[in-house]
């Protein structure tokens, strides 16, 4: 009977994982393709970018200049003025819009990672092919997205109205004992520009909620790890590096808190500083809303690392052993047998492999991972220092850091 090339494959007990993506689905990213902002990978990143943004910001500064609200008026901030809807709508809006490219770019190739490094055996092909397509389903429901619209249009309308609306006269809304009484741009603002923004971020939200129940599904199988790999996370160390996709949604985050705290300092007079635990506070729930989840993987990289410990320990106790029997103690004691020998080299490889495994960690990520995350988390805040220095000082403060 002659071989077939390829029989092993037909052989194998499940078929490849099918292409994976976080953002190529569901019922915004179809309402995307049929008015043309996007073709089938997420094109025409810049057009969707612009219409977006301007279809929820340029009414409100034509409603505000019906209003008289624009620069200076009657009210405390007029629109120009409003630096947290600015921010809002010009920086954290279109970071959100660019996440998606983003997170499709740096996230998809991962789900074949799993299958082409053989950390997922071949056994566990079809429990795998089902955490994806469960994965993919949960991206593409309409029920899961009319549920955010349904959310923005009541929880998410009633928190702006009573935890970010501020309770001065501004361009959008004049307080009067416990109600709001939105102007012509304020319509708009409560009730278009504020819910696109906010289903795009809990839409985010749902879509990390999906990519970590598919990774805690995952860590569930009977994963291949390493602990000799160069990663020093047993092989998925690829993991916490794929974590700086999300960046861009940390940043639009840091902004939205920077936008807030620069209105609260400049029209209602609090210092930058009781601000600081609230910064603190969100630099580090979203480092640890990205990497925390990670931590599913821990028991697998703990037995990886004690197997890889005792498998290594006894290989070089049996190496060393031979090593000093032949050069130490036995009759091989000429210099001129020494040099060159391939088993000084050896010794040395194997070293460094019994370094690799001390050295494994139990998490898939670094504190340069953690860094990174929340450095972009919160470079947005950085500009709120020019309410207490102005830029010559700071400048100065930083030379004087740096040098």
């Amino acid at each position: 009977m002659t071989h077939q090339p390829g029989s092993e494959m037909k052989a194998a007990p499940g078929p490849e994982p099918p292409d994976f993506s976080l953002v190529l689905g569901g019922p915004l990213f179809q309402l995307y393709r049929r008015a043309h902002l996007s073709g089938g990978a997420l094109e025409l990143l810049l057009r969707r970018v612009l219409v977006i943004t301007l279809f929820a910001w340029l009414p409100l500064l034509l409603l505000s200049v019906l209003d008289g609200h624009t620069l200076a008026g009657a009210v405390k901030i007029s629109f120009l003025r409003d630096i947290e809807a600015h921010v809002r709508f010009l920086v954290a809006l279109p970071a959100l819009i660019i996440a998606e490219l983003v997170v499709h770019r740096r996230i998809s190739p991962l789900v074949r990672r799993f299958v082409e490094r053989r950390i997922v055996v071949a056994e566990d092909f079809p429990a795998f092919d089902r955490a994806v397509n469960s994965a993919v389903r949960a991206r593409n429901s309409v029920a899961l997205e009319l549920m955010l619209l349904v959310l923005v249009y009541t929880v998410g309308l009633w928190m702006w109205r009573s935890q970010i609306a501020l309770g001065a006269a501004t361009w959008y809304a004049k307080p009067e004992a416990t109600h709001l009484h939105l102007t012509l741009a304020g319509y708009w603002y409560a009730f278009v520009s504020i819910p696109i923004f906010q289903f795009i971020l809990l839409r985010w939200y749902m879509r990390l909620v999906l990519w970590f129940r598919f990774l805690w599904q995952v860590s569930r199988l009977n994963l291949r790890l390493t602990a000799a790999h160069p990663d020093r996370a047993g092989g998925i160390g690829f993991l916490g590096k794929s974590s700086y996709a999300f960046a861009p949604i940390l940043f639009a985050q840091g902004a939205l808190l920077a936008g807030l705290i620069a209105n609260r300092v400049l029209y209602e007079g609090r210092a930058l500083l009781a601000f600081k635990m609230e910064a603190a506070g969100l630099v580090g729930l979203f480092v640890l809303l990205i990497l925390g989840p990670l931590v599913m993987f821990t028991p697998q990289l703990a037995n990886a690392k004690r197997s890889g410990s005792a498998e290594y320990g006894l290989l070089a106790n049996r190496y060393v052993f031979g090593f000093e029997e032949k050069w130490i103690r036995g009759g091989a004691q000429e210099t001129s047998e020494l040099l060159g020998t391939a088993d000084i080299q050896s010794l040395a490889d194997l070293a460094n492999s019994y370094s690799v495994v001390s050295e494994m960690r139990f998490v898939p990520f670094g504190l340069e991972d953690i860094l990174r995350l929340a450095a972009a988390t919160a470079a947005p805040l950085l500009p709120l220092t020019l309410t207490i220095f102005s830029l010559e000082e700071l400048l100065t403060r930083l030379v004087k850091i740096l040098f």
